[in-house]
């Protein structure tokens, strides 16, 4: 039997993936969490699930940052990450920080179902597109998105400014200094080739990069 642990803030969407899986034989729920923290304590107790199914948005911490911790934490419990964004904007972040697979929430049961089953033998699951994509990574002529020179760190901040969040706001949300967070927002403008705010939230709302 496969044990899943379901992450998502929504619980109308857990109580679906829940009936999802209750629907196949070799599948059950083993645990959920609604938010950042209790997913990290989900993974602390490794033994309890053989696969986690993780959503990008929570309200206490990016998807990111939990996926990161719990790659630490649990190396051996493979991340399937279910976004409602669309996969040529984040797959292949999540994938380089050690996500198994990564699986739109417009995705049908069946995939869903299929891509449970892979990552748990081991493997990789990622659609066509994303394939493409990660060989597209491979490809140093061609020309990248400009968000995708960040570092995980100046994309998080990078989000957060085109948000509206002030300075303040996300230093306290991530546990830094005012002066780092202008530190992160000028590199971000520099590798963006930016010189302003105004700049950020354009680029972010015409790429798809908000929720």
């Amino acid at each position: 039997m496969i044990r899943v642990l379901i992450v998502d803030d929504h619980a109308i969407f857990r109580a679906g993936l829940k009936q999802i899986i209750a629907d196949e034989s070799d599948l059950e729920v083993a645990g959920e969490a609604g938010n950042a923290q209790d997913a990290i304590e989900l993974a602390r107790g490794a033994g309890s699930g053989d696969v986690m199914l993780l959503d990008i948005s929570m309200p206490d911490r990016s998807g990111l940052e939990v996926l990161k911790r719990v790659r630490q934490m649990s190396p051996q419990l493979p991340v399937l990450i279910l976004s409602v964004y669309p996969e040529d904007q984040y797959a292949v972040r999540m994938l380089r920080a050690g996500a198994a697979g990564y699986l739109t929430k417009e995705s049908e049961p069946e995939q869903l179902v299929e891509a449970i089953r892979k990552v748990v033998r081991g493997g990789r699951y990622v659609s066509p597109a994303v394939a493409e994509r990660l060989v597209d990574e491979l490809d140093v002529s061609r020309q990248k998105p400009l968000h995708m020179a960040l570092s995980d760190r100046e994309f998080q901040i990078f989000r957060a400014i085109a948000m509206g969040k002030s300075s303040s706001e996300i230093a306290n949300e991530l546990s830094l200094s005012v002066k780092t967070i202008g530190t992160y927002r000028m590199r971000v403008l520099e590798k963006m080739g930016m010189s302003r705010n105004a700049e950020i939230i354009h680029y972010a709302v015409a790429n798809r990069l908000l929720d």
